[in-house]
């Protein structure tokens, strides 16, 4: 396969997964256009068209972009159609599983070694971690709030014992959870890092250390 040969069928594949959005979307290729444009960049129709038949080539990563926005789908599902086909070369003449595929171009392809610290692998398996920690700071706060607010509202003493002592489980592990995401994060900023913001109900992580386990 030749590298002009590689190309084409890539902007190929990414157009047919455009077309079958656009169809799932039920947009008409005006109204792409249109939602392009509102979006901050003109896609003329022609453009669209000529993508979906085939007849360009290749597509801008701006357009690519814009249009998988209009679309409502991550952009990743367009290079690597999963329920679509089951092998893409990811290069010329390196066919890989689709799914390898992707997570290759995620940095999520496994390794048996660590990567070097600073190196652009490492960096993404720091922010997934910080996105893990949030996410398990988040369920485990809104389970220990839903538990006392369960708690609370039972005129069933037994009920009430049962559920605030729940609730005290929850609240340990929700204030853990947090001081493990405080520590994450300020370990990111000593490596001149700056962490992602926090969800509006996590926001008190970042507050000074005076928080009680109590208020976790």
């Amino acid at each position: 396969m030749t590298t002009d040969d590689w190309s084409t069928r890539l902007t190929a594949r990414v157009a047919e997964q455009m077309r079958r959005a656009r169809k799932a979307a039920g947009l008409t290729v005006a109204e792409t256009a249109d939602a392009c444009a509102a979006r901050g960049l003109a896609v003329p129709k022609t453009t669209i068209t000529n993508l979906e038949t085939g007849r360009r080539g290749s597509v801008d990563l701006a357009e690519f972009l814009v249009l998988a926005a209009v679309l409502g789908v991550p952009p990743i599902t367009l290079l690597f159609p999963l329920d679509a086909t089951p092998t893409v070369d990811v290069l010329p003449g390196q066919p890989v599983s689709t799914w390898d595929g992707l997570a290759w171009f995620t940095g999520e392809t496994a390794s048996s070694e660590a990567a070097p610290k600073g190196s652009p692998r490492e960096l993404l398996d720091v922010f997934r971690s910080h996105s893990d920690a949030v996410a398990a700071a988040a369920v485990s706060t809104t389970m220990a709030k839903d538990r006392r607010r369960k708690a609370s509202t039972t005129l069933d003493p037994a009920r009430r014992t049962d559920l605030l002592e729940t609730a005290a489980g929850y609240e340990q592990l929700a204030f853990d959870d947090c001081r493990a995401l405080r520590s994450y994060r300020e370990g990111m900023r000593e490596r001149g890092l700056v962490p992602p913001v926090l969800p509006a109900d996590l926001a008190f992580v970042d507050q000074p250390e005076t928080t009680s386990k109590d208020d976790a």
